[in-house]
């Protein structure tokens, strides 16, 4: 783990910069270690034509997700390549996306996440993705890790 790792309660506030994610709901659950997790209420705006949680939705929850798993090792990143396999209709109160360091170098970071739907308290796996992320050390990342 590096000096520059990111702790939970950083992370809720780099969060809360983030105008996409606040406009999504996105909230912090946990982050330790290697993992993260991230919970977005469903939201009529962030559907497609047949109602059900649109995929760049979906894609944006494991962007995030590996992202923010991977600064608790690796401190700030940038995604450089992502994927996402959507397996079932999105459609819940709410999706929970949990992710997970596969490795952390020095040049890149690997991690995967999965996205459920919670609905009726139970949770159904929905979609799940790979990301590629790069160690970044520029004035913006700086920036907003120092003005929280």
């Amino acid at each position: 783990m590096t000096s520059n790792a990111y702790s939970l309660e950083v992370l809720k506030k780099v969060n809360l910069t983030a105008a996409f994610n606040r406009w999504l709901g996105f909230e912090v659950i946990r982050a330790e270690g290697g993992e993260a997790e991230l919970r977005m209420p469903w939201q009529d705006e962030a559907t497609q034509y047949a109602g059900f949680l649109h995929a760049g939705v979906i894609g944006a929850l494991i962007d995030t997700a590996c992202g923010y798993a991977a600064t608790t090792v690796a401190g700030p990143v940038m995604a450089s390549h992502y994927s996402v396999n959507c397996m079932a209709p999105a459609l819940g109160q709410a999706f929970v996306a949990r992710a997970t360091v596969a490795r952390a170098g020095k040049r890149q970071v690997f991690a995967r996440a999965d996205v459920f739907a919670e609905r009726g308290g139970e949770l159904r796996l929905v979609a799940s993705g790979e990301v590629i992320l790069v160690p970044v050390d520029s004035p913006a990342v700086k920036a907003s890790s120092q003005a929280v």
